[in-house]
């Protein structure tokens, strides 16, 4: 069998939803415990208002697909404390079976929670090791294998997401289907307040108020393809809102896709700069980049051609007040 089809095998066996089960007591005292310790989520739960969980949450692997966590308006992370990229307040994450495989979680539902610092939802690279990811990505099928190792079908709906410190919501590497629906952003990012990696795919960012003070662009979509970011309201506070690039080089990452076939529309925009607005920005980088040269030497991707390649985009919107 090869290594592809041994990928698309994980999958399909992640849809047998082995966590569509409801958390029992302990499992609710466990998750719920004044820890600082990652609780391992692997059931569906359902919390009080009055119920907070203050201990990172971890969803990982492929024995977590079907997990749930309906907080019932309550919280989740410790108020006003910085979060690293590194340790997010909830993680869903593939898991490494062995230096070519991973098993990924599918089909995850996270509501009415109040999420003080971030999300990030991560395929393969989720370990830190980003050598899993130069390598694949020196081979033409590449896009393939990240979209069959990565989370799949995850939703995001009537969430808030505070930020302290890092992107609120970051979608990794080869990460498809995943929703943000009915939900807010705020917060301060030291980056954007939505990421959009390489590779990802098929992606809904819909009917959210997005209102994180960040230091760049509210949204970036990196090599992203076939997003639909609709009905949205952005209080951009004199930042940019969109833009759609290839981060071609980066960490030696060739990024194959190109931010392509996007829908942007029905978007309400307030508080652009006056003299230079910038609400959706195609081809935001072409190849601008100290690091695009470190990909180089193979027929695709940002290895052939630096520039961001975005096309095939549909993009309407609305100014506000």
């Amino acid at each position: 069998m090869s290594v592809l089809a041994t990928f698309l095998l994980l999958s399909a066996e992640a849809w047998s939803l082995p966590a569509a089960r409801p958390c029992d007591a302990q499992d609710i005292a466990a998750l719920t415990a004044d820890a600082d310790t990652p609780y391992l989520l692997a059931c569906r739960a359902t919390l009080t208002p009055d119920q907070t969980i203050v201990r990172p949450v971890r969803i990982i692997g492929a024995e977590a697909s079907g997990a749930q966590l309906d907080c019932g308006g309550g919280t989740v992370g410790r108020p006003d404390v910085p979060v690293a990229a590194s340790a997010p307040t909830i993680a869903i994450w593939s898991r490494r079976i062995d230096a070519a495989l991973w098993s990924r979680p599918t089909d995850v539902r996270i509501r009415n929670c109040r999420i003080n610092g971030a999300v990030r939802v991560w395929g393969m690279g989720a370990d830190g090791s980003y050598d899993d990811l130069r390598a694949s990505s020196r081979t033409k099928d590449h896009t393939d294998r990240l979209q069959a190792t990565a989370p799949s079908h995850v939703t995001l709906e009537q969430v808030t997401i505070r930020a302290a410190g890092t992107i609120p919501l970051y979608v990794g590497p080869g990460v498809t289907r995943l929703s943000l629906l009915g939900s807010t952003l705020d917060g301060d990012s030291v980056s954007t307040a939505i990421y959009l990696d390489a590779e990802s795919a098929d992606n809904r960012i819909e009917d959210n108020l997005i209102r994180t003070r960040t230091q760049r662009e509210m949204i970036a979509i990196d090599g992203s393809a076939r997003n639909r970011i609709i009905g949205n309201r952005f209080e951009l506070g004199g930042r940019p809102g969109v833009f759609l690039y290839r981060n071609c080089g980066e960490r030696g990452v060739i990024r194959h896709q190109t931010p392509s076939y996007n829908t942007i529309t029905d978007n309400l925009f307030s508080g652009a700069a006056r003299l230079r607005p910038r609400l959706v920005v195609e081809n935001a980088r072409q190849g601008r980049r100290s690091y695009c040269g470190d990909d180089k030497g193979y027929p695709w991707g940002s290895s052939a051609d630096d520039r961001d390649g975005s096309s095939h985009n549909v993009v309407r919107y609305s100014f506000g007040n």
